[in-house]
């Protein structure tokens, strides 16, 4: 950066108070600080970077201390950027503030090939960093792993499952991909049986693969318990939130099977659990059904996980997470990112596949296009839903979207009641819907008809957040004060 910009740089930071995910301060008054490796590490093994900035003292209220000596600091800096594998290319800039001066280092990232950026004196797998907010902390044997599966292009999805054998794959599903495979491909359609299910990496040796497993075992759960999707509709917006009646979860099952098993069980899992409202054109008087979340985007979704997920021996405890909150739909898949492709590119660029022999027995058998198209269609489905648009986010070894809930218009069983017609508006402030509440409340209304005015669908969130503080306060009063928990219960404006 430039001396100007520098200058800028070090307000932003005192005005913010603050260090944070590509900026760390050190006062540096004194000498050189010792101990670099775990921040040029981190900020070498993320796709923006980072800055050093040398001669600012977060201790002293963010106040510029000035560096001991400007070119003994860079000495001694680049001498230890010189002890990471690969070395690191700080660039220096310095300038000065108040007659004292203050030095930044910026520390570009590594390409992902190169990654992890390590200290050769720790080693790779304790000399390691992540950048977690404004900490430096080390990386796990897994994040590490996944820069080497990429780098050295390891196959989890090809590694034989040497506990099976080709009589365990279903006859009939093998059937149908080995038609689908010949179809338009004369060289594969004189082959025999054998030979296809060997070069499409479906066989080896006499056993099944990860992905034939995973693709035409009858239960491949036998041989990777985990390999499945845990499916969840919590009674709130946060896990720990519970019902009326204590219960954790309105619903909670294990869906296994194979791929395609499990694509049709996560989608049959949301479209029992979503909300659906009846929507009469007024043109022409037709009732038609509106769903929570829009279903194909919700079937991409599962899919990508499905076929994008991690499935070495490092992920192979930890199922898929699909859970449904009162305000959002959540799905997790172990493994982040894989290989050079970041947030912002999704739906944009073709990106590296993980398990490009999964991906394309889907395609075959007709189960995606497996043309990047996805993502974009999640998008546009999205936004024609009046939905916010989905949140993408990249952790530590697991890759998680987001699907949010449009205004709170739905009722549980989608009917039309009074209480579903009239509800709060969106964007209400807290006190506005309690306010419009009880003006709701000026006749006697039932949990439910309470709830459908709200737009909740969790009878927990609502009870604990609107209608318990005013029955508490004495603003709203109960039809059976003697039965509180009364399923006949009523509640008024007092």
């Amino acid at each position: 950066m430039l001396e100007l910009e520098l200058l800028n740089f070090v307000h932003t930071v005192q005005t913010r108070r603050a260090e944070g995910q590509t900026v760390e301060l050190k006062a540096a008054n004194h000498g050189c600080p010792t101990k670099l490796y775990d921040t040029l590490s981190s900020f070498s093994n993320q796709d923006d970077g980072g800055v050093i900035l040398f001669g600012v003292d977060e201790d002293s209220g963010y106040e510029v201390v000035g560096v001991y000596d400007v070119q003994d600091l860079m000495k001694h800096v680049t001498e230890q950027c010189n002890q990471m594998h690969p070395r690191v290319r700080a660039v220096f800039t310095a300038c000065e503030i108040d007659g004292k001066y203050v030095v930044s280092a910026e520390i570009p990232a590594q390409d992902v090939a190169d990654r992890p950026c390590f200290y050769e004196g720790k080693g790779r797998y304790r000399g390691s960093y992540v950048r977690v907010g404004d900490a430096d902390e080390p990386m796990t044997e897994y994040e590490i792993y996944s820069y080497e599966a990429f780098r050295r292009k390891y196959e989890d999805e090809l590694r034989v499952v040497e506990r099976a054998d080709a009589d365990d794959l279903d006859k009939d599903n093998l059937l149908r991909y080995e038609l689908a495979l010949k179809q338009d491909r004369p060289h594969l359609a004189q082959m025999d049986e054998n030979q296809i299910l060997d070069l499409m990496s479906v066989i080896r040796n006499g056993h099944p693969t990860l992905a034939g497993t995973m693709l035409f075992a009858p239960y491949p759960q036998a041989f990777f318990p985990q390999y499945g999707i845990i499916a969840t509709r919590v009674p709130g917006t946060d896990v720990g939130d519970v019902g009326d009646d204590g219960e954790r979860f309105i619903d909670n099952v294990r869906i296994e099977g194979n791929l395609e098993e499990q694509l049709r069980g996560a989608v049959s899992f949301v479209r029992k659990n979503m909300r659906t409202k009846t929507v009469i054109s007024p043109s022409t008087g037709e009732r038609k059904d509106k769903t929570e979340y829009p279903i194909e985007a919700v079937r991409e979704l599962a899919l990508n996980a499905l076929i994008h997920r991690d499935y070495s021996i490092h992920t192979q405890g930890m199922p898929i997470q699909l859970q449904m909150f009162e305000d959002r739909l959540v799905i997790t898949n172990p493994g982040g990112l894989y290989g050079r492709l970041t947030i912002d590119q999704l739906g944009k660029v073709q990106p590296d596949t993980r398990n490009p022999v999964i991906a394309n027995a889907m395609e075959v058998l007709g189960l995606t296009e497996n043309r990047y198209s996805g993502i974009p269609t999640v998008r546009r489905l999205a936004s024609e839903s009046g939905l916010p648009a989905p949140l993408f986010e990249n952790g530590r070894g697991e890759f998680r979207v987001t699907l949010r809930v449009a205004a709170p218009a739905f009722t549980t069983d989608g009917e039309a009641t009074e209480a579903g017609r009239q509800t709060v508006r969106k964007g209400d402030s807290f006190d506005e819907k309690t306010a419009a509440l009880l003006d709701f409340c000026r006749v006697p209304r039932t949990r439910r008809e309470i709830f459908a005015f709200l737009g909740l669908r969790s009878s927990a969130y609502a009870m604990r957040t609107y209608v318990s503080p005013l029955v508490d306060s004495g603003r709203l009063v109960l039809g059976f004060p003697d039965k509180p928990r009364s399923s006949r219960q009523t509640y008024r404006a007092a």
